[in-house]
């Protein structure tokens, strides 16, 4: 019997989000006994929810400090040198990384470790709009070419991404493969049940936002465009479950204009609120394939999302919901059209329940894995 293929994943941090939940599903659902996997990660920041403590309890990782989100010469080094230690004490046959601090030091440390491992890293996203001045994203840019040439596969997370990816020059284009991330099927609730485990209103129309609130998913233009819905006199309250840095400022501006949002914090019941809602949106400068949004398909919602990243592998405009141009009005203009019409939300929300259960359901993106290993 041939011996198990031993797989490194290396994530800088499991804060709550998308690439998080990926990775705990390879580390869940890849055979045992065909893949050895260890998860390396560091740790969050503060304001941040660790996933690894809130949701996947059940798996361990190896942390490294320093791997963590912040950017410190001293502790990028020390975890540099961690990963050069664990790669030659584990001798994985192939290395995979995610998110883009993981990428360039888990790639380079395999580089010095000098074990032959294969590398893979997959990009969950990418920092080329809305994240640094022209300056950095250029050096960002060289330093991702770089790596890329010395990375056996590159995966994209989604099409839009991959294309962004190689118009930048960054890997050849035969170097991708799109793996579109895959959920578990939601729990089966009815929205009465989840209503009232909420303890919200059976009478009201709800539209939810789930995700970080941090510059680049835009809370201050949710809050735009709940204001535009308000003077509109639309019948409607925002459910906004995540935290972040614009955490307290954001609620602080509801209380000020007195703003029909409810905040949720940290939740891990994102199915029940889902399942709570009636629309779901997302206000974003920049994206990879956003889970929340897969996860408002699964649960029958339409969706109103700016035109960025990868959304629109998931959100199809006009058929599952509604991709705007990222301004208040614009996407003030798509939730009026839902709130008007029940028939279209019924018809928009169950075409996005069908398209996600096609493309985005968790078998086929363990098998991609899965396969991809073997090969190499």
């Amino acid at each position: 019997m041939a011996a198990p293929v031993k797989v490194m994943q290396i994530i800088a941090r499991m804060n709550v989000g998308g690439p998080a939940v990926i990775v705990a599903e390879l580390m869940r659902g890849l055979d045992k006994s065909a893949f050895e996997q260890i998860l390396v990660t560091g740790y969050c920041d503060e304001n941040e929810a660790d996933y690894l403590d809130t949701v996947a309890t059940d798996l361990k990782a190896t942390r490294i400090a320093g791997l963590g989100r912040s950017v410190s010469l001293v502790a990028d080094l020390k975890a540099f040198f961690g990963l050069v230690s664990l790669i030659r004490k584990y001798k994985p046959d192939v290395i995979h990384t995610h998110t883009a601090k993981a990428g360039v030091l888990g790639r380079l440390a395999s580089l010095l470790a000098g074990r032959g491992a294969v590398r893979v890293h997959t990009f969950h996203g990418h920092l080329l709009h809305g994240y640094f001045s022209n300056t950095v994203t250029k050096l960002v840019i060289l330093i991702e070419k770089i790596l890329a040439a010395r990375t056996s596969v590159l995966i994209a997370i989604g099409s839009k991404v991959r294309d962004d990816l190689v118009a930048a020059g960054i890997g050849r284009a035969d170097k991708y493969r799109v793996f579109f991330p895959g959920l578990p099927a939601p729990k089966v609730i009815t929205k009465a049940a989840a209503q009232s485990a909420l303890g919200i209103s059976t009478e009201t129309l709800y539209i939810t936002f789930v995700g970080r609130l941090t510059q680049i998913k835009r809370p201050d233009r949710l809050l735009d465009v709940t204001l535009e819905c308000k003077v509109r006199g639309l019948d409607l309250r925002f459910l906004v479950a995540g935290e972040g840095e614009l955490f307290e400022s954001s609620k602080a501006r509801c209380l000020q204009e007195q703003l029909n949002v409810t905040f949720f914090g940290w939740r891990n019941d994102i199915d029940q609120i889902f399942t709570a809602s009636d629309i779901a949106i997302l206000t974003s400068d920049n994206e990879g394939i956003p889970l929340t949004l897969i996860q408002a398909a699964q649960a029958g919602l339409p969706i109103v999302a700016t035109n960025v990243g990868s959304i629109s592998d998931i959100v199809i405009n006009e058929s599952t919901g509604y991709l705007t141009q990222t301004t208040a009005p614009a996407m003030a203009d798509a939730i009026e059209k839902l709130v008007r019409d029940a028939q279209l939300r019924k018809i928009m929300g169950e075409a996005g329940k069908a398209r996600a259960a096609q493309y985005f359901s968790l078998d086929p993106m363990i098998k991609d894995h899965a396969d991809l290993y073997r090969s190499l």
